[in-house]
Order: structure tokens, then sequence, then C-alpha cells
């Protein structure tokens, strides 16, 4: 399912998959922004960009912030994923702050490290 201009982030777009999760850890690029680390394997074969968002129970031990921080971070992606709207890779986000982030720093973080994947497929 690719998006039409939508700003949507549907189940095809997300990475459920064990044996898709575990070939984005073994064999994807590592990489770090401000406040996050991401992994990303370009070239997944769906034709579309598909994403993972993990926020570690050791710095966050309620819930209630560990899921705040993600639907932060899956809105970010929602509202960028233009970005890498010409690629179609697995991007697995953690986040590694120890502090809860505004959704401003949180945004303008995701969209770095779209920006970067994105240039990273132009290459």
């Amino acid at each position: 399912m690719s998006s039409d201009g939508t700003n949507t982030l549907s189940k095809s777009e997300r990475l459920c998959s064990k044996k898709d999760i575990s070939k984005v850890l073994s064999e994807g690029k590592f990489m770090s922004v401000s406040g996050f680390r991401y992994c990303f394997l370009p070239d997944n074969g769906a034709g579309f960009c598909r994403i993972l968002v993990s926020v570690p129970k050791r710095n966050f031990k309620r819930a209630v912030r560990r899921n705040l921080l993600k639907r932060r971070i899956r809105e970010s992606y929602r509202l960028q994923k233009s970005l890498v709207s010409n690629c179609s890779a697995d991007i697995f986000f953690i986040y590694t702050g120890r502090q809860v982030m505004s959704f401003d720093e949180i945004y303008s973080s995701v969209g770095a490290i779209l920006k970067r994947i994105g240039d990273e497929k132009d290459q």
C-alpha cells in the first residue's frame, strides 16, 4: 500500500514480522540523531517504507510514558513520510533519551533521520 498523497500510517506500513525485524537488526545500518538511535535497511521489497518504534523500559518504567513517546514518534513520521516517499526501506526507531521530549523536538529529530535516509537512498 503506497501513500497516494494521504498522511496515513496503515498496518502494512508497520514492521511486524519477527523475521523482518531480525533481518533489519542483523543487516541494517545503525546511526544516531539527538535522542534517537535508528536502524534502516534499504530495499525491503515492499515498495514503501515500513517502521518500527521502540522506547526501552529501562529508561521509562511506566507504560504511560513509553506509549506517549511512541505515539509522538509515529505521528512525527506520519507527517513527514513524504521525505522518504521514493524509497522502500525498513526503519527501526529507538528512543534513547532519558527525559520525555516535546513533540517539536521529536518532530525535528525524526525529520533529520528521514532526510538522512533519503540522502542515503539517493547515493
